[in-house]
């Protein structure tokens, strides 16, 4: 359920400040630039992650609900308070102003949020990604090539138009091939019933509603991309490095509610059972967006997947798709302008303005049982 996701759109003084080859803030590997508001907090401060309703979420507010938190807090001496904010781009404004220390996010929105507003943030957790959750739809034609010349209703400047781009692409099409309508995720199942409608994308729970209309065909979804809508946990860098006890309960909370919600026994299906409750759905409608997300239950290959090549490639592949479309903002000169830093010490893009960072080492010590 990724019913929260509208266009991304930073305030032009905080892009502006953050695209100044960090002019506005501090080396790299220091703390978060002066455009954001946070700073590592006190001990006795209660740390808040946020997070909005979509399958590979949900795992935070059950952990909250059933006391797993607590246990991993308490471990490392922490105060923990897990949120969920009706508005997925209200969530990461909150991050990006340092109202909150951490936030689930997809990479493509961490990027053009934070990262693009000047905050310096940190890839905790990699949580999974989008593996037919997210689909293309033609009516009347179950042929790619078909959406040549057509209006196709979207979420615009959204992990919605980054797929139909890559959709475009791999049937040898560009955008100008075809003219987006930018249609609200609220409206676009009721939009595909109207005559003029002959194309759309979207995600799930609408994709799967669009899916039973007749005369709908998927002819492409994002388990052809895998890997590059990547949904994850990201945390303020200089938080981070203050607390390295609440990377590691954080940590801790995860992967111990992944290993329970995966379990095939009456405890693994309570767990999503309760998830499903939580995200408004019933436990069917959960089951099945479960089966299009593929998780990283088991730590060692999140962490893998963190030095692999491929995602590198991935996120080159949405940081020029986010700059060709602004989504920089409009003091960016180049795609380069923002620093991502990956384990092993490759960086794409300015070296000196690092804003979003993928760290391996906290899934590394769950993977070795060291948290």
């Amino acid at each position: 359920m990724r019913g929260w996701r509208k266009p991304l759109r930073m305030a032009a003084a905080m892009a502006a400040c953050a695209l100044a080859l960090g002019s506005c803030g501090k080396d790299a590997g220091t703390t978060a630039s002066s455009g954001a508001a946070a700073t590592p907090a006190a001990a006795n401060h209660e740390f808040t992650v946020v997070w909005t309703i979509y399958a590979g979420w949900m795992p935070w507010p059950y952990a909250q609900q059933s006391g797993i938190v607590k246990k991993w807090a308490d471990k490392y001496g922490v105060k923990i308070k897990i949120v969920q904010v009706n508005d997925y781009v209200e969530s990461l404004n909150q991050f990006s102003a340092g109202k909150v220390d951490a936030v689930t996010s997809t990479t493509m929105d961490a990027l053009t949020v934070p990262a693009a507003g000047g905050r310096d943030s940190t890839v905790l957790m990699i949580g999974d990604y989008s593996n037919g959750n997210d689909g293309v739809i033609l009516k009347g034609s179950d042929r790619l090539v078909d959406i040549k010349g057509r209006q196709v209703n979207l979420v615009e400047n959204s992990v919605s138009h980054y797929l139909l781009a890559r959709a475009l692409e791999q049937a040898g099409l560009k955008l100008p091939d075809v003219t987006t309508v930018n249609t609200s995720d609220a409206d676009i199942v009721a939009a595909f019933g109207a005559p003029q409608t002959t194309a759309l994308v979207t995600w799930n729970p609408q994709l799967s509603e669009i899916k039973k209309q007749p005369g709908a065909h998927e002819v492409f979804d994002s388990s052809k991309i895998p890997g590059e809508i990547l949904d994850t946990l990201i945390i303020d860098t200089a938080t981070l490095k203050a607390n390295p006890g609440l990377g590691k309960a954080l940590t801790g909370i995860w992967y111990e509610t992944l290993s329970i919600m995966s379990r095939n026994d009456a405890q693994g299906a309570a767990a999503r059972a309760a998830m499903a409750k939580l995200s408004g759905t019933d436990q069917a409608g959960f089951e099945s967006q479960l089966k299009t997300t593929r998780l990283y239950v088991d730590p060692k290959e999140a962490a893998a997947f963190a030095s692999d090549p491929a995602l590198v490639t991935a996120t080159d592949r949405v940081r020029q798709f986010s700059f060709a479309h602004g989504l920089f903002g409009q003091a960016a000169r180049s795609v380069d302008d923002i620093g991502i830093a990956f384990p092993g010490g490759k960086v794409l893009g300015s070296a000196s303005n690092i804003r979003l960072r993928f760290d391996s080492s906290y899934m590394a010590m769950a993977a070795d049982g060291k948290l």
